[in-house]
């Protein structure tokens, strides 16, 4: 008889235990992530839309439109070129800007090579420079580094004041954030004159594909650049998983969503393997709940650490908020905005120097407090200083910092991440390897 009284009872509670997660879940909106961020300043921003139209030439239909003038394309690499082992991409002299881009194109749904880059990994397949990182990716990134590593090298040493920026969209960004690191982690394969302030990354729309130590880390370099309601950034899931449950991808993403609800913040943390959006967040915001329409678009920015694009948001924006074509637009739109924000205020040049200077301190400031909260919070691997010069600074020294002969021995030197990710065949000419050691 009590058993019988007891089971209304229990679904009663699961009842209401799935109204919470639905009611939860369905109130959740894009802006809500970065609701405590902090506003980003158009000189910081400034780059977004014009790497965006750079990402867009790579595309059939964007041969050589969006303003690119064809007499600074250095070189250009379709999938005729890479066969598969990494997207379509170009380098590109930014005359103007002072500046060496190489862009590489997003995921490409016609093409399976593009699916094996995705599919090549699992959870804690990779690790690399103390973290762990998209295995599929760090191959691909690795194969631009080796394919054009003298061309780089060449034009950064004929041009020494410009800067070198990698950049990419979807799946090109994930490779172009593990690129970055391999070049950081290898400037002498570059040049002597190659410092790390002279590298930038801007990942558009990108994939989670490093863990949490590595994109706080690696903040002061690479950037994320997410549009409202993307998918992507926010998807947890590994993409190995979603693309090999294709037929079942809703029921999967619901499953995964309340799984992720359910999992406590603190232990997600705390899983050394989870991969995260690289670097410092960019996001745009130009929706808010309840409200119709889109409206004037601002970005705001910060280093996360807890209350990185956690859950996904249940938005019929969330796939098209991951188009370059959209991000590129509202990333103009937000920088216009910013601009003539500022033009109304007449900021002298001087006080506009200044307060340039102020927010690359304030920059520095937030980097070196998301490494502290990393440490804080139990993040795995977490330092409480950055070991590689952040923002040109000397690495402070303290009881808990790693001495310089240990990462030496850390970090993975290019001929020995040459020969983890590639073999040679007969005729001497390096190949990729079909299949790597853990």
């Amino acid at each position: 008889m009590s058993l019988a009284c007891g089971l209304p009872l229990l679904e009663c509670v699961y009842c209401l235990a799935c109204a919470r997660w639905a009611w939860k879940r369905c109130l959740h909106t894009g802006d809500r992530d970065s609701a405590t961020w902090g506003l980003a300043s158009a000189a910081d921003f400034a780059p977004v839309p014009r790497l965006c139209r750079l990402i867009m030439a790579n595309y059939d239909h964007h041969p050589c439109g969006c303003g690119l003038d064809a007499r600074c394309v250095v070189r250009r690499r379709t999938y005729a070129d890479t066969r598969g082992r990494v997207t379509p991409y170009l380098l590109y002299l930014d005359h103007a800007n002072a500046d060496i881009v190489l862009a590489l194109r997003g995921l490409n749904l016609a093409r399976e090579t593009d699916y094996a880059l995705l599919l090549d990994n699992r959870l804690g397949k990779r690790r690399f420079d103390g973290g762990y990182v998209h295995n599929g990716l760090l191959r691909a990134a690795a194969w631009v580094l080796d394919a054009e590593c003298h061309l780089l090298s060449d034009l950064l040493t004929h041009y020494p004041d410009y800067t070198l920026t990698i950049t990419g969209h979807s799946l090109g960004a994930g490779i172009a954030a593990m690129l970055t690191m391999v070049v950081v982690l290898n400037l002498d394969k570059l040049g002597t004159n190659l410092h790390r302030a002279r590298i930038r990354c801007y990942a558009m729309a990108p994939a989670r594909c490093m863990s949490l130590n590595l994109a706080v880390r690696y903040a002061d370099i690479i950037n994320s650049v997410v549009l409202q309601d993307d998918f992507l950034p926010r998807t947890a899931t590994p993409l190995e998983d979603i693309f090999k449950s294709i037929l079942c991808l809703p029921c999967l993403l619901c499953l995964r969503c309340l799984r992720d609800t359910c999992i406590p913040e603190d232990a997600m943390l705390k899983d050394p393997r989870r991969l995260y959006a690289p670097g410092r967040i960019y996001h745009i915001v130009e929706r808010k709940m309840f409200r119709c329409g889109r409206y004037p678009p601002m970005v705001k920015t910060a280093v996360p650490v807890d209350g990185r694009f956690e859950h996904i948001v249940l938005s019929c924006n969330a796939t098209m908020d991951h188009a370059i074509i959209w991000i590129e637009r509202e990333a103009q739109k937000a920088l216009d905005l910013m601009v003539e924000r500022e033009i109304t205020m007449e900021v002298p040049s001087e006080q506009r120097m200044e307060r340039d200077e102020c927010l690359q301190r304030e920059h520095i400031e937030e980097h070196k407090a998301a490494l502290r909260r990393a440490v804080t919070l139990s993040v795995p691997d977490a330092r409480s200083s950055s070991a590689y010069g952040t923002f040109g600074e000397q690495p402070e020294r303290s009881e808990s910092f790693p001495s310089a002969s240990l990462l030496a021995k850390q970090r993975m030197s290019w001929n020995d991440l040459v020969d983890r990710v590639f073999d040679r065949d007969e005729a001497g000419h390096i190949v990729l390897r079909s299949s790597l050691p853990p």
